[in-house]
Formats: structure tokens, sequence, C-alpha cells
């Protein structure tokens, strides 16, 4: 039934797409927050990442997942929908696995500005 937004009533979904929402935005709040801390890199990119991930999927509930990868992959939005994935897998590859934490940075300023796009 989560794969069809519609089998949701609207309450459901607009609750849904509050809860997520909410969520995205204090993950992105609280990995600023820890961005401050020694060596707080590692956690601003993952909960930034994390919460951008999570502002994604509270559209999913208004509109439906396939209708939302549907109009994510159209051709006026394919290269930021592209770009914008490819920042959020960059921000953690750099991360965790490089461990260069101003590479981190820079790919999360332009996860910022590909979501913005």
């Amino acid at each position: 039934k989560v794969l069809d937004a519609s089998t949701l009533s609207f309450g459901t979904r607009v609750k849904w797409f509050a809860i997520c929402f909410i969520a995205g935005v204090a993950c992105s709040i609280l990995g600023t927050a820890l961005l401050w801390l020694p060596k707080g890199i590692k956690l601003f990119a993952l909960f930034y990442t994390l919460g951008n991930i999570a502002a994604l999927a509270s559209t999913c509930f208004l509109m439906g997942p396939l209708k939302q990868l549907k109009t994510m992959f159209e051709p006026k939005r394919l290269i930021a929908t592209l770009v914008m994935l490819l920042f959020l897998v960059l921000t953690l590859c750099a991360v965790f696995w490089w461990n260069k934490k101003g590479l981190a940075l820079i790919f999360c300023i332009l996860q910022f500005l590909a979501m913005t796009w």
C-alpha cells in the first residue's frame, strides 16, 4: 500500500509528510550543530545527508513514490536529480571511506545547491 499514495488517506499522507520533513530538518540542524565539535565533520556529513534523504522521502507521501520518481527523472529535471544523488553518495564516501573532511564539506554544499536547483 505504501507504493501507491492513493491507497493512503489524505490525512495519513499529510501526517507522514510532516514527520519525514520535520525529521529531515531536525537531522540537518543537528548535523550543523555537531559541525562545531572537534572531529564533528563526519557527524555533520552523515546527519546532513540523512536530512536531505528524509526531506526527499517526505514528498513521496504526498505524491506517491512512483510519481515522484517519474517527476524527478523527467528530462528537464534529470541532470539536477543525478547531480543531487551523486553528491549524496560522494559526501558519505568522502567522510567514511576516503577520510577527506574538506571534500565532504564541499560535497555537502554541492548537495544543497543541487537540491535547490
